[in-house]
């Protein structure tokens, strides 16, 4: 016995599922009772070099021989994009095949499309590689974590944002200095907009909110901030104050009044908070709940194997169900119950806040800015303050305030550009000290 699988797709994870299904027969057959067996990938270019050499007549340009072909009953969409993934994905599901895809971009945009599509024709649509790679956090919180009512959820879901912000924290370099050296090494794109803007990450997020709450965010419902304004000596300040920074994806449960808060941006961090100790490519998440308290995931979040290792994981569960006498009577994430919630606007969401201000070397300095905060209610837990800079004649100002609400904040700033102390414009970047709820 056998299942046979159908690629869409044969770049880097569609190669790496490839050599895994093909160099591991044994292992995988051990495990699943039966062999794996690549049948057909679909791909534009037959005669560009891959990572993986295909075997023999596995490459075709019809994806009719793998879409609808009812001798495969598991499709894995490897393509990215969203067109034609998503009438691919549509279609095999129609057509009554399973479907593993590492789509983020295809589930958050059209996830409800699609999760409707499988309940409709009772078939399983597994993604466990779509949120950082080989971490198996899907299935984590489908499975694992079922008794628990999730509190929180927070990330670091983009392994080209985190090295080059492990760069700047450990080398002092700049921000495309640290790019440059990403794209060097393979770790960023030549275009890497999606990643060091946060879209990516984003992407991510709306996914690990749908599993935790039955919520699905659009994309503008999330606040998303990239990496591109942050600067070295914003590296050297957290330091100083005990902090490391990470684009860090938060969806949190408020326990306050009970909505909603999504945001993916850089924010500083306790230096002894495991989440602060990833560095590099890795990704993590924890995941809080009710029951089971703070679980930490940490892993390979991208690259060939890794994600193939999740693709693959998710083909053998599907193979399993394909061989069962009992076939889904609807998919396992519940996507058909998803709820239609607000989300709780950026501006109310309470937070402590780094800024960091270029100020005229006088004094009443501090004290005018302290003032302009105390009007808005924003108190002050820390300030630094750096010596003369000998290019503008500027002294840097760092402050650390407590929590609060990023609309009052936002108005306090527009109140202290108003002032003749300030010689350039405030940076902001928010705190996470991971309270417990």
């Amino acid at each position: 016995m056998q299942t046979n699988v159908g690629l869409l797709g044969y770049g880097t994870v569609g190669a790496g599922v490839a050599k895994i299904i093909s160099l591991e027969d044994s292992l995988l057959s051990q495990k699943i009772g039966w062999s794996l067996k690549l049948s057909k990938a679909v791909v534009r270019d037959p005669e560009k070099h891959r990572a993986f050499t295909p075997p023999p007549g596995l490459l075709t340009t019809n994806p009719d021989e793998v879409v609808g072909n009812p001798d495969i009953p598991v499709v894995v969409e490897v393509m990215g994009g969203i067109e034609p993934a998503r009438s691919f994905v549509l279609k095999a599901l129609r057509s009554g095949q399973h479907v593993v895809t590492a789509n983020k971009a295809l589930l958050a945009t059209h996830g409800r499309e699609i999760f409707e599509t499988a309940l409709q024709n009772k078939k399983e649509i597994f993604f466990e590689a779509a949120v950082a790679g080989a971490i198996p956090v899907i299935r984590t919180l489908k499975e694992g974590l079922a008794a628990n009512r999730i509190q929180s959820v927070f990330g670091i879901l983009n392994g080209t944002t985190n090295y080059i912000l492990t760069s700047m924290a450990q080398e002092g370099t700049s921000f495309a200095d640290a790019l440059g050296e990403a794209q060097k090494l393979g770790y960023a794109e030549a275009d890497p907009a999606a990643d060091v803007e946060g879209t990516d990450a984003a992407h991510k997020l709306v996914l690990l909110t749908a599993l935790a709450y039955g919520v699905l965010p659009g994309l503008g419902d999330i606040r998303v901030e990239g990496i591109t304004g942050l600067e070295a000596l914003d590296f050297k300040f957290a330091r100083a104050l005990g902090y490391v920074i990470k684009l860090l994806a938060v969806s949190n449960l408020n326990p306050g009044d009970g909505r909603l808060e999504f945001l993916l941006a850089p924010a500083l961090l306790p230096r002894d908070h495991l989440l602060a100790g990833v560095s590099g490519v890795m990704n993590a998440v924890m995941v809080r709940g009710h029951a089971c308290g703070d679980i930490f995931l940490s892993g390979a979040g991208a690259g060939m194997l890794p994600t193939a290792s999740a693709v693959v994981g998710d083909i053998i569960e599907i193979a399993r169900i394909a061989h069962s006498d009992s076939p889904p009577t609807k998919p396992s994430l519940g996507w058909q119950n998803l709820k239609d919630e607000a989300v709780k606007p950026a501006g109310d969401i309470r937070s402590s806040y780094y800024l960091r201000f270029s100020v005229h070397d006088r004094p009443g300095v501090l004290s005018a800015l302290s003032g302009v905060l105390a009007k808005h209610d924003i108190s002050i837990a820390q300030v630094i303050q750096k010596g003369v800079n000998p290019e503008t004649g500027s002294v840097f100002l760092v402050i650390l305030t407590h929590a609060t609400p990023e609309k009052e904040l936002t108005a306090a700033l527009v109140e202290a550009r108003g002032l003749d102390t300030l010689t350039a414009e405030p940076k902001v970047i928010r705190v996470e000290d991971f309270l417990a709820v």
